[in-house]
């Protein structure tokens, strides 16, 4: 694989010695690490309590279950990549219900070219899911900053007899004058004046 700033961590999920060893040639470590292996799917489970992975490779069937309920569950509680290796005989009817859930599915026997094929994918599906990630994790933090500078504004108000435009370029000036975040001099106030005022009506509260 072409050079790269991160690696991924990789959960193997395998009752077969020869797949394990076969998955083991094609995850080098400087592409993919850490990597587990596990035989189970309460094995698989307990890994994933522990740490999130970015793949997740089911060789079906496992030693306590066939493992499309693992792959279904994963994709639907983490933002792992998830492949599921099945039997020929099988891979139609386990494609059509693990697919609508984000599960790339493998027939096999198969080869390593396509092995690799689909680890690639799962590498190129989780940079996807990172960035919508990031966007989320950015919404949030803007919409807490907001929160936290009306309810700022609140109690500059409240405490001070400002008019929400003063309260406003107050907030806004000390961030420029301070070189802080807006988020940070709405903290400031809070902890100064948050205890001053008894709990009223806050009209720039969310709904």
């Amino acid at each position: 694989m072409v050079f790269q700033e991160r690696t991924y961590s990789v959960l193997v999920v395998s009752a077969s010695a020869a797949f394990d060893r076969t998955v083991s040639d094609l995850l080098p470590r400087n592409d993919f690490w850490p990597v587990n292996m596990v035989t189970s799917c309460g094995e698989a489970r307990r890994a994933l309590l522990d740490k999130e992975y970015d793949i997740v490779l089911i060789n079906a069937p496992l030693q306590d279950d066939f493992g499309m309920r693992l792959a279904i569950d994963v994709c639907s509680t983490s933002h792992a990549g998830v492949l599921l290796c099945v039997k020929s005989a099988l891979y139609n009817d386990v494609y059509s219900k693990v697919t609508p859930h984000g599960v790339l599915t493998l027939s096999k026997p198969t080869s390593l070219p396509m092995i690799t094929h689909s680890l690639r994918v799962l590498c190129a599906l989780r940079e996807r899911l990172r960035k919508l990630e990031a966007k989320q994790q950015s919404v949030e933090e803007r919409m807490e900053e907001i929160r936290l500078v009306n309810r700022a504004k609140w109690l500059l108000i409240q405490c001070l007899n400002m008019t929400e435009a003063q309260a406003h370029r107050y907030i806004e000036k000390q961030s420029m004058d301070t070189r802080v975040s807006k988020r940070e001099v709405a903290q400031d106030i809070i902890k100064t004046y948050g205890g001053q005022t008894p709990p009223g009506d806050n009209p720039f509260s969310s709904p």
